[in-house]
């Protein structure tokens, strides 16, 4: 921070000063603080489940658990390092950190995701996110029981102030839309599925527990608590359970369709539900559960 200042990076009032300048009240202060260059992105032979692949573009199934691309904590392990080994050729129109990334999913939500192989087919998939012409549905298990079995939640979203890491519904923040539809209930907690007309961070989690019903094992939106129900002891021993299974939010991107970049072409493709939410299901299924 010393340096800094000796180098000019922190002004007083608008002026350079000393390091000994006593800060007195009132007094504006500007930190100009360089960026660290991102690191090295590292081929990494980690297994991946690719659905289909050409020339242009791959459609890959995520694991929960992979982060999409290296970022601050998580620089090794991701999907990018994974791709940079089984393929040679990334569209480069993102960051060196970021190569073929046209869209995201959460670190701990499974489910698919289009790569583009080159800036042509990248630029042309960007577009369609753009204009909202991509199919994306998802499938959750949510606590609680719906009053009406299709509905649309519409939002502003923005960054938590109490919670910068967190997405909150806030007055000046982004408009997201994100349809729903139930598709089985139990005692106390339900199988939705979930269309985005809009793509904003957090958005299907956020909005979820925005109307109250939050993404069954969510960490971060109250997912990992009763909050439906009689809080029985029963209640409590088959949500423990559930919980065990599920050490993430039960949410994952099960068709996505889009547009062949150089074909035009309409591809739809579906990734079935993984292990843990089956297990989840077969429990909720159960009559056990349900007397």
């Amino acid at each position: 921070m010393q340096r800094a200042i000796r180098n000019g990076a922190v002004l007083v009032n608008g002026m350079c000063v000393r390091p000994s300048h006593q800060v007195s009240p009132g007094e504006i202060i500007h930190v100009a603080l360089s960026k660290s260059p991102p690191p090295d992105v590292l081929p990494e032979n980690i297994p991946l489940s690719v659905l289909y692949e050409d020339e242009h573009v791959l459609v890959v199934n995520k694991p929960a658990g992979m982060v999409v691309h290296p970022a601050y904590g998580n620089y090794t392990g991701t999907l990018v390092n994974a791709l940079l080994y089984y393929c040679n050729a990334l569209s480069a129109v993102n960051d060196a950190t970021r190569p073929g990334i046209v869209h995201r999913l959460d670190k701990d939500t499974s489910g698919l995701l289009v790569v583009a192989k080159n800036d042509a087919a990248h630029a042309h998939l960007a577009k369609q996110f753009s204009r909202r012409t991509i199919e994306r549905e998802y499938q959750a298990i949510v606590w609680g029981l719906f009053k009406e079995r299709e509905g649309i939640i519409e939002t502003h979203l923005g960054r938590s102030k109490s919670d910068r890491k967190k997405m909150a519904v806030v007055a000046n923040g982004k408009l997201a839309i994100t349809e729903y539809a139930v598709l089985e209930p139990f005692r106390y907690l339900s199988l939705v599925s979930l269309k985005l007309r809009t793509g904003r961070t957090h958005q299907i989690r956020v909005h979820l527990a925005h109307i109250h019903h939050p993404v069954l094992g969510d960490p971060s939106y109250s997912g990992r608590q009763i909050v439906w129900g009689p809080a029985t002891p029963r209640q409590k021993a088959e949500v423990q359970k559930l919980l065990e299974i599920l050490p993430r939010q039960a949410l994952h991107a099960r068709t996505l369709g889009f547009l062949h970049p150089v074909t035009g072409h309409r591809m739809t493709f579906e990734s079935p539900l993984p292990p843990d939410m089956v297990a989840a299901l077969e429990i909720l299924r159960a009559p056990a559960f349900s007397d």
